[in-house]
């Protein structure tokens, strides 16, 4: 069976005048030669085991059944998953011949869950993640094909989920979705990824705009402090997602991080007033909806596609506020990249009060835009680009018309300014 782990180590192996063992990798056992892993009974425990030296490696704890692929590549990863149903001391071990005598052993310590409870009822505060919908890249333009170097930094932040709520966060470049990407066709694209030393778990990218095994995954799997890079051609005009792609690649998605890479056609778009940037996603806690307090992510809810919240850019509400709603004039053309990260969940995406003049459905920059359309479907790992022109004032607002999803969070404002437009719309009969 699958599971959703609650708490991550990581473990390099490595040669040294210690001989042959495993060495902590971020949180407390940073540096510890063969650390000892202290885990809470009924936890889920996932180990991800980095090759350091070159040598083959794998990594098994038969106490749990748990039995890890080989790495033999410097670099190389592989990961377990077990649930620590028992209390005890328990080995693991390299189970290559030879390493385990040679110092490739240390112990895993599963101890009763402690008395004290979290708080959890207190509210809770932490880092804005929200990504702000007007944070994007200018129009790539009629230019001709370059070499664009694009930096990325995943880094795991504790931030604000709902008002009193927090959780936390895995991402690209601190915020939710990560950073909108903007190349053009025929750009050759040099990414490097880089994971923060603070973070505990490993991460990659695989972006969907990537002709190659993986996405870039294959090239990325980077290890707390570390950074890796790969290039690649942007070969098909289009919208697309990027996500994490470390498993489990679910969980990695559901806790933010994902994001779009735009590759413009040749001679870009067409110019319009306002450019936004927003993407659904969908978290998965232990708590109920608008339950106070640090919120853990939840294995079973995940499992059952049954999320606590549903957000807009990271966070219930995220853009309702004063300081991520979006704001345009009655006259100007609104064009709206919209993605869904996901893992699971497909939108309905709607603006009430709006009809969209084009959708370039499932993101196809190529093909003639749909006209008139009221909703649009996006499926996950999937994207759209809307555009529409503001008429009458007033506040609009962006939903899945699956409308219950509405009351866990998702929902955006975009407010329009300008004068009234009685021939449009007005309150009473008709003259």
């Amino acid at each position: 069976m699958d599971y959703i782990p609650d708490i991550t180590f990581t473990l390099q192996t490595s040669l040294s005048e210690k001989g042959l063992g495993f060495l902590g990798v971020g949180g407390d056992i940073d540096g510890e030669f063969n650390p000892t892993l202290v885990v809470p009974k009924g936890a889920v425990v996932q180990i991800t085991l980095v090759n350091g030296d070159g040598m083959e490696h794998d990594i098994t704890v038969p106490d749990f059944d748990a039995h890890s692929d080989h790495v033999v590549e410097k670099g190389a990863t592989t990961t377990i998953v077990f649930k620590a149903d028992k209390v005890g001391e328990f080995a693991y071990f390299c189970s290559i011949p030879g390493h385990r005598q040679a110092g490739m052993e240390g112990k895993i310590v599963v101890v009763e869950e402690g008395a004290e409870a979290s708080a959890g009822a207190e509210d809770a505060t932490g880092e804005d993640i929200v990504r702000d919908p007007t944070d994007l890249p200018p129009p790539v333009g009629d230019r001709e094909p370059q070499v664009v170097r694009v930096d990325l930094e995943t880094k795991e932040i504790v931030g604000q989920l709902a008002d009193g709520t927090t959780y936390t966060y895995w991402t690209f470049n601190g915020k939710v979705p990560g950073p909108m990407i903007r190349v053009r066709v025929g750009d050759t694209v040099e990414l490097h990824l880089k994971n923060d030393p603070n973070s505990k778990m490993t991460h990659s990218i695989d972006l969907h705009a990537v002709t190659g095994p993986g996405g870039g995954a294959v090239y990325t799997q980077t290890p707390p402090g570390e950074e890796n890079v790969f290039t690649f051609k942007a070969l098909n005009p289009g919208l697309y997602v990027y996500h994490c792609a470390t498993p489990m690649v679910a969980h990695h998605i559901a806790n933010g991080m994902y994001g779009l890479i735009l590759v413009e056609p040749e001679g870009g778009l067409p110019p319009v007033d306002r450019e936004f940037y927003v993407m659904q996603g969908e978290i998965y806690t232990q708590g109920k909806t608008g339950e106070k307090g640090f919120q853990e992510f939840s294995v079973e809810k995940l499992l059952a596609e049954e999320p606590e919240y549903l957000v807009f850019n990271g966070a219930a509400g995220g853009l309702t506020t004063e300081a991520h709603a979006m704001h345009a004039n009655v006259g100007e053309t609104v064009r709206i990249f919209f993605g869904v990260g996901g893992p699971n969940m497909t939108s309905s995406f709607h603006v009430i009060g709006e009809i969209f003049d084009r959708v370039y459905n499932q993101a196809s920059l190529t093909s003639p835009a749909l006209t008139d359309v009221q909703t649009t479907l996006v499926p996950p790992g999937g994207a759209t680009m809307v555009e529409f022109k503001l008429q009458v004032p007033g506040r609009y607002i962006l939903v899945d018309h699956a409308l219950s999803r509405l009351e866990k969070g998702l929902v955006g404002f975009l407010f329009a300014d300008g004068p009234d437009a009685p021939e449009i719309f007005k309150e009473g009969p008709a003259e």
